[in-house]
């Protein structure tokens, strides 16, 4: 696998991200678990051949050098997030394209990926970060949940949304896709926002999203310390914020 890797288009703690000859290749750290990998180009291969959704294809999955690299088809546009910052007077009408982008994803079924209860209940349950009586309680409030097989995409948010030039839509980035609740998955939303300092955003989604969707905005609220919880184990500068998310107490 060659490229040369030029165009830079992203930098992140463990990977980077360069497009060359129409091509994405996001090129992972020297060390990054090769499972990871597998599982990110599993899922997006997954999502792509049971769903009618505008995602990247995959082209192929190998090695430069030492380091993983996972080569899709390189989407042509802006991210709705710049979109977004460079158009305030159009919040209202993004945040609402978001929501519907958002439910359509949901509307989807895809039988052959992870679990999300299953994932989430591994990762409370090995968790470092929380007492053993705060496990046992978003436990058993995550066992109380309803069992759904809808699409998750574990990361959807305006970042990941690219507006093409003749105005349609891909979206990226499927390595935390799962079937599961839909509430699970805008409540992860909802916690992107205040993670990126967009409180007002998140809140006006969060009920934006419930009013479309005709799903209970408290239900949703349910889910908050279970999500939140289930990425604590991520090394990220927002672990503060998920350890206060996490905190079941403050949304019984």
């Amino acid at each position: 696998m060659e490229f040369r890797l030029d165009n830079l288009e992203v930098e992140r703690k463990n990977k980077s991200v360069y497009s060359e000859d129409g091509k994405t290749i996001k090129l992972f750290a020297e060390g990054y678990p090769s499972s990871k990998v597998l599982n990110e180009a599993i899922n997006l291969a997954k999502v792509e051949e049971s769903t009618d959704l505008q995602i990247p294809k995959l082209v192929e999955v190998g090695k430069i050098g030492n380091r993983w690299a996972l080569v899709m088809e390189y989407i042509e546009g802006e991210p709705l997030s710049k979109l977004m910052e460079a158009h305030p007077e159009r919040e209202d009408a993004y945040l609402k394209f978001l929501a519907e982008v958002q439910i359509y994803v949901l509307s989807k079924n895809v039988s052959m990926l992870p679990v999300l209860k299953e994932k989430y209940r591994r990762k409370i349950s090995e968790s470092n970060d929380i007492s053993e009586d705060a496990k046992f309680e978003l436990l058993q409030r995550l066992n109380g949940m309803k069992n759904h097989t809808k699409l998750c995409h574990g990361d959807f948010g305006p970042s990941n949304v690219i507006i093409k030039s003749d105005g349609k839509y891909a979206i990226i980035d499927w390595a935390h896709a799962t079937q599961g609740n839909a509430s699970a998955d805008i409540a992860k939303t909802y916690i992107n926002f205040y993670s990126r300092n967009q409180e007002e955003l998140g809140e006006k989604y969060l009920n934006l999203v419930s009013e479309k969707s005709k799903i209970n905005k408290e239900y949703i609220q349910r889910w908050l310390p279970i999500v939140a919880a289930a990425y604590l184990d991520q090394e990220n500068e927002n672990k503060e914020l998920l350890k206060k998310w996490s905190d079941i107490v403050d949304f019984t």
